[in-house]
């Protein structure tokens, strides 16, 4: 790398950051491609290639108007003959940097409003014409049954989330309201791709889908259930002590006869970590415990 392709790159990597939660596209740092094709003899008037650079970011979330999260996968793709690249780590800022920012509309509204912010703006820097597309989950409802259980429902399916204000950001059990209307069965399988917190030591976003199976007379409301899981998003933990909170708090607030808390945190640094917390053996994944089978996991793994 040469000295001034460091400089360009230096902004960000090697330096403790914080990790801004408001949208902030002065993060964005470009390095541009010609320093290193110089050293390759690559005359970037005539490129010996034609080619694209794809990112996939696994660790997009930003909130409604009424605070509900909405949490994606960003596809980026942009051409070879942009003047610059984009700089690993301070994308990365960048994207975290729409974490509690809210945008108006529907879901599909500001979906469509973000994908638009991130072409504009890398399509700003890089000198290229930038595509993106935002994914969120479609799947992952079915990922348990890999594991030798019933599919767990998708919390978001459940609920009218457009409706419900989301304004708890820290943690806090009197959240959780007990389900009244009779006619709900004793049983609740949910899964959640909204779960986020942070790293007690470095503060960095850690991104996770939670588990839950709840079965007793007692059981919380799915709205109440979706709004504790947000409250999250500011909490700094380990993953494991966030597992244990909320299998604790549903604990004590409806003495389950049965309750399983299980965690999926995306992979950091080339480890995900995937707590699970069971009052009964039966409700624990085979499939995770078993070091010998792999397992695919979910949209963000």
């Amino acid at each position: 790398m040469t000295d001034i392709t460091k400089e360009q790159a230096g902004r960000h990597l090697g330096k403790a950051v914080t990790y801004a939660d408001q949208y902030d596209s002065n993060l964005l740092v470009p390095v541009e491609r010609i320093h290193n094709r110089i050293g390759y003899g690559i005359d970037e008037n005539a490129l010996p290639f034609i080619g694209y650079d794809t990112w996939n970011a696994y660790e997009v979330s930003f909130l409604l108007s009424n605070g509900f999260p909405v949490s994606c996968v960003a596809k980026i793709n942009y051409p070879c003959t942009s003047h610059s690249i984009i700089e690993s780590k301070s994308i990365k800022l960048y994207l975290n940097s729409f974490n509690m920012t809210k945008f108006e509309g529907s879901k599909w509204d500001a979906v469509k409003t973000v994908e638009g912010i991130i072409a504009s703006d890398l399509t700003s820097v890089l000198g290229a014409k930038v595509d993106v597309a935002l994914h969120f989950d479609a799947t992952n409802a079915q990922l348990w049954s890999k594991y030798e259980h019933e599919p767990f429902h998708n919390l978001e399916d459940l609920i009218d989330a457009e409706d419900i204000e989301f304004t708890h950001f820290n943690e806090d059990p009197e959240i959780l309201q007990l389900e009244t209307n009779k006619d709900y069965s004793n049983v609740l399988r949910v899964h959640s791709n909204l779960l986020r917190s942070n790293c007690r030591i470095t503060n960095q976003p850690d991104w996770g889908d939670v588990y839950i199976h709840i079965e007793g007379e007692k059981i919380p409301t799915v709205e109440s259930l979706t709004q504790y899981i947000v409250s999250m998003r500011k909490e700094s933990h380990f993953h494991e002590e966030i597992c244990e909170c909320v299998y604790k708090r549903l604990w004590d607030k409806f003495q389950p006869e049965k309750l399983m808390v299980t965690c999926i945190y995306t992979r950091r640094g080339g480890i995900d970590i995937c707590p699970a917390r069971a009052s009964h053996e039966e409700l624990l994944s085979d499939s995770l415990r078993d070091v010998t089978r792999h397992v695919e996991k979910t949209l963000r793994q």
